[in-house]
């Protein structure tokens, strides 16, 4: 597994050199991963002597990156013509603007480069590190950090492995392929990263609320094509009843996949009148991320998502319909 190259750390390098301060964003409603490769990135980007401002579309949701949340702006700060000339944007774990949410509209004028490791990306943007080889985008910032600035610090470690530990589900989605990711793990330990710990951080802290919901989302589930896919949703009137904090998705897909003749779950949630947004996961072969962009999203061949504008009532059929030509 070629990770990243020494050209590829070359190139962020000098983007580095061109500015003398930057943004740095993950994609909306971010996870771990998101909040950990950006955290990482502005270690690096401090260590070269350069300022930096870290900003999120959010919402903080998960429990887990709640305590992150005071070290983003939800919104560009102003900057006059000369300090504007002087900012480039970084862009990591999205490879698309749109994915930004609404905070991305007031980027756009910047120059950005992107790291990055899902399948899907629109190839509009010259500078990018996007290899969807990696399991997790903190990877390859581990993996920056280190060619560029050298030796791991303790803070930068433990929040790598925090980033690669979630986007792994703590190194159960890796394969005998992926040796070279536990070998770079095991750098991340040395330096001071704490296995227990950071497995207690992202299990712990989930309000009875969430356990409710799982069980609505497993009542109400429905199996298509002789039980290979599951979709489920939440409504507007859940989130009101039960709330909108601590949600843990992660428990419902690991739950329903467990099931020996499900391949792919589809879990919707209904944001607003007009809006969804949407997680899919799958086993082995089947690429979710194909489907995912056909509403506007994207992600990793089995775990992706989005945000569309549309109702549950018409998003069910056309994501069971999207699907046929998986399993038809």
């Amino acid at each position: 597994m070629d990770l990243i190259t020494s050209e590829q750390i070359k190139m962020f390098s000098n983007f580095l050199d061109k500015y003398e301060h930057f943004f740095i964003i993950g994609h909306k409603e971010p996870d771990g991963d998101c909040i950990s490769s950006c955290l990482g990135l502005a270690e690096i980007v401090k260590a070269k002597g350069k300022k930096y401002t870290l900003l999120s579309n959010g919402p903080f949701k998960r429990p887990e990156i709640k305590k992150f949340a005071r070290k983003f702006k939800n919104e560009v700060p102003f900057l006059d013509k000369e300090e504007a000339e002087k900012t480039g944007l970084i862009i990591t774990d999205c490879s698309e603007i749109h994915r930004l949410g609404e905070i991305g509209e007031d980027l756009k004028n910047y120059e950005a480069f992107i790291v990055d490791h899902h399948k899907t990306s629109d190839g509009s943007i010259e500078n990018a590190i996007v290899n969807s080889t990696a399991p997790a985008a903190a990877l390859i910032v581990q993996m920056l950090y280190e060619g560029i600035i050298g030796e791991l610090k303790k803070n930068v470690a433990e929040i790598l492995f925090f980033g690669l530990s979630t986007d792994t589900g703590y190194f159960r989605f890796l394969t005998d392929k992926e040796s070279e990711v536990f070998i770079a793990s095991a750098r991340l330990v040395k330096a001071g990263a704490n296995p227990k710990q950071t497995y207690n951080e992202i299990t712990g802290g989930k309000s009875w609320n969430t356990r409710k919901l799982l069980g609505l989302m497993l009542e109400r589930a429905e199996r298509y094509y002789n039980g290979r896919l599951v979709i489920t949703y939440e409504t507007l009137e859940d989130t009101k009843k039960l709330g909108q904090e601590g949600r843990d998705s992660d428990a419902l897909y690991s739950t329903v996949l467990s099931c020996d003749e499900v391949e792919a779950v589809v879990f919707i949630r209904q944001d607003s009148e007009s809006s969804c947004t949407f997680g899919l996961r799958s086993k082995d072969k089947i690429d979710v991320s194909k489907i995912a962009s056909q509403f506007g999203g994207g992600g990793h061949k089995n775990a992706s998502g989005g945000s569309t504008e549309q109702t549950i009532q018409k998003l069910i059929p056309a994501m069971n319909k999207a699907f046929s030509s998986v399993f038809n």
